[in-house]
């Protein structure tokens, strides 16, 4: 990502949870502070039946992103909300600012799509990531413990926090 890409990063994040914790020195740099190998990834859009009632907005709040930074869902126990990555070979940063029950477990990262046949055409892949910057703990309790009696996946991620909470933010 280059300095010139950082004003757009601060307009597509603007008022998002997500992207507040990300600091713009590390993005420029692009350098990434863990390369994870093997993940599993697949593809959601936000016209599927299981996610007509969210529409287009993310679990952090915010408006699901796809452009030059785009949205992913994922265990904010395992990627908490805020963790910014890059697949290998992609010039996209993802932000993590969605869950799904789905992945919940799994270490699977659910890529944002615009539409299904985007999603069709990702499919299910194996990439390696690199890892950016990571999101916060912290701040994805206090999205989730509101509605962790809601649903069995989302008290499984604030259980999981819980057990494994970071030192301090």
């Amino acid at each position: 990502m280059t300095f010139l890409q950082l004003p757009l990063l601060a307009a597509l994040c603007a008022g998002s949870v997500a992207c507040q914790s990300i600091p713009a020195q590390g993005l420029a740099t692009g350098a990434p502070q863990r390369v994870i190998h093997d993940v599993k990834t697949t593809a959601y859009t936000h016209s599927e039946k299981d996610h007509l009632e969210h529409g287009a907005k993310s679990a952090a709040g915010g408006s699901l992103k796809y452009g030059s930074v785009r949205s992913a869902a994922a265990d904010w126990s395992v990627y908490p909300v805020g963790t910014a990555f890059k697949i290998q070979g992609e010039p996209y940063v993802y932000v993590v600012d969605d869950y799904g029950s789905a992945l919940v477990g799994t270490g699977t990262i659910d890529l944002y799509k615009p539409s299904q046949a985007a999603m069709a055409s990702w499919g299910s892949r194996h990439v390696n990531i690199d890892v950016i910057r990571w999101g916060s703990y912290t701040r994805s309790l206090a999205i989730l413990k509101p509605r962790e009696r809601k649903r069995g996946h989302i008290h499984a991620m604030v259980s999981s926090i819980e057990r494994h909470a970071e030192p301090s933010s």
